[in-house]
């Protein structure tokens, strides 16, 4: 994600909370996924998780808020301990007051749903059971999933990732969070996003400065990094896979330039990453509405990660991407950007893309795929969620980016959408009924997740 913050515009008295509150009962809503082997692909009921940053938080003893719009109580949250301590959050009704529905194998997310309040937006995370995430070891592996985007216009990403998130969500590494992974704890990406309100067990209200375009979001003293891999960014126009590495291990607080805070390439993440958008790289017609991936229909998406050795303890070397739809399959398309050929992400590719475009290399910088790959084989948590965009509009993934740029420089254009689009008054307003729905999920060795009677494209 190419945004500062993921700023999911929650027009609810939403925050992350460290304690677990007790009036209204926690329950995950069943998802079925399947695990796979050379043999078949066995399913499996597990379910998802609402982040944390979307509940109701309150004072432990009744129903005062501690969070409100985008202040803090400065009564329950005189600092970041105190109100961990003073705070909980309650179980979440999934579809009333979110949008989220499942059912067997398909995840639902509404963009605005309207009920006691308005909600904007969802994060949820793929459980292992009740209190610990599924952990992903995808190394020498492949991911597959079904995505219906026919829904979703201009300005609106469902994204599907992983990030490199505790197994548990903090509980057992910060002793004052008590809510866990059953509540949605834990977050982090490689935008080191300051919006996330509990940071290693502990309020992020010190330095707490309110959004001036989001009346329930802001940004505190801390960030929270980790490594990202972005398998699906998208909407009915344009869509991007991208790694995104960082120079730490697992979720890491950041502070000032640690965070990007003044200089966005000091970070200790790659926050652009290197990212392979079909129509940035010069084929336009192969992915949206009436094209050769019509987004007007469901479609599967496969992401394989290859390693050096062939195994699952080799580094990283190279991404590849596949799709299927109406029975066939499709390589990725080719790029026709001169100097930055390929179908595929590599750490060669990347390095000709950035000077293609005039790009600083902080993907290699912060250790390219090998760093992803470390990531990758010590497990992350799967993340689907539908949002908008406070910060740039959506443009990175579907306009003309930088909008003040020549639509025709190299690199610049994204997508079909207007540099004008996205803005979220705009889209909040003129497509509520907006949704994303992934499905049929599926990970295993390499060649065990689809297969497709007709192959067309390089394969």
């Amino acid at each position: 994600m190419l945004t500062s913050a993921l700023t999911f515009s929650a027009l609810l008295v939403s925050v992350r909370a460290q304690l677990a509150g007790t009036l209204k009962t926690e329950t995950h809503p069943p998802l079925s996924v399947s695990q796979c082997t050379a043999s078949g692909c066995t399913s499996k009921a597990q379910s998802i998780v609402i982040d944390a940053n979307w509940r109701w938080l309150h004072t432990k003893e009744g129903y005062t808020n501690c969070y409100t719009g985008n202040t803090w109580n400065a009564t329950a949250c005189p600092d970041g301990k105190k109100c961990a301590a003073n705070c909980a959050l309650e179980g979440a009704d999934y579809s009333a007051t979110y949008g989220i529905t499942t059912s067997g194998n398909s995840l639902k997310l509404n963009f605005v749903t309207k009920g006691d309040n308005v909600n904007v937006g969802s994060r949820t995370y793929l459980m292992a059971s009740d209190t610990k995430y599924q952990m992903l070891k995808l190394m020498n592996q492949e991911f597959t999933f079904d995505v219906d985007v026919s829904k979703l216009p201009c300005g609106l990403n469902g994204a599907l990732y992983f990030s490199e998130m505790a197994e548990d969500g903090g509980l057992s590494k910060y002793s004052t969070n008590k809510a866990g992974a059953k509540f949605g704890t834990g977050y982090c990406d490689a935008q080191c996003p300051q919006d996330v309100k509990f940071i290693n067990g502990e309020a992020n209200s010190v330095g707490w400065t309110p959004a001036s375009n989001d009346p329930n979001a802001g940004g505190g003293q801390y960030g929270t990094c980790c490594n990202e891999m972005d398998i699906w960014e998208g909407n009915s126009i344009s869509t991007a896979y991208t790694p995104h590495p960082c120079s730490v291990t697992g979720q890491t607080r950041c502070e000032g330039t640690d965070c990007g805070i003044g200089s966005r390439y000091s970070s200790l993440c790659d926050a652009d990453g290197c990212d392979f958008n079909s129509f940035r790289m010069g084929n336009t017609g192969f992915y949206g509405p009436g094209k050769t991936l019509d987004t007007a229909k469901p479609m599967t998406v496969v992401t394989q990660f290859i390693s050096t050795d062939g195994t699952a303890n080799g580094d990283l070397k190279e991404i590849k991407r596949f799709y299927v739809q109406n029975g066939k399959t499709f390589a990725n398309s080719d790029s026709t950007v001169v100097g930055a050929g390929g179908n595929s992400l590599t750490d060669d590719f990347c390095a000709k893309q950035k000077v293609a475009f005039g790009d600083q290399n902080v993907f290699k910088d912060r250790g390219g795929l090998k760093a992803m790959g470390g990531a990758i084989k010590r497990g992350m948590v799967l993340v689907m969620s539908i949002w908008d965009d406070h910060t740039a509009n959506m443009l990175w993934l579907d306009a003309p980016y930088p909008p003040e740029k020549d639509a025709s420089a190299p690199g610049v254009s994204r997508g079909t959408c207007s540099r004008d689009s996205g803005k979220p008054e705009d889209v909040e307003k003129n497509s509520p009924s907006a949704s994303v729905t992934y499905s049929n999920i599926k990970w295993g060795p390499i060649g065990s997740t689809f297969k497709a009677p007709t192959i067309k494209g390089r394969a």
